[in-house]
């Protein structure tokens, strides 16, 4: 049987690589301020312990993870489109919107099934 929630948390990892080429941090409260060297550098390693939180989740078969991060995954579509008309968003291209809308597709398919 497939597993939505792991093929939607597939889906946001590649998002957050993507989110790299995408420059993330300029539209990122908090990070925007930053020059991009900065920027880059604190937005991919704030992404080792939250990688690491995540992982520890899915190793300890927290069923109440996995729901809450369905539900995040809903949420952060949610978000991304509210700045899809951001002037620095450069999340444009059919394939950063196939990660976005996977990782939500498969929490909602996950949650529903």
């Amino acid at each position: 049987m497939i597993d939505f929630h792991l093929l939607a948390l597939a889906c946001i990892l590649i998002h957050e690589m993507d989110a790299i080429r995408c420059h993330e941090w300029r539209i990122f409260p908090g990070l925007s301020c930053l020059n991009d060297r900065v920027g880059q550098a604190v937005f991919v390693l704030l992404h080792v312990p939250l990688f690491y939180w995540v992982l520890a989740q899915e190793l300890s078969g927290s069923v109440s993870f996995r729901h809450g991060m369905d539900v995040f995954l809903l949420i952060h579509l949610g978000l991304h489109l509210l700045f899809l008309l951001h002037k620095r968003n450069e999340f444009r291209d059919a394939l950063s919107w196939l990660f976005i809308v996977g990782a939500a597709l498969f929490s909602g398919l996950s949650l529903l099934l």
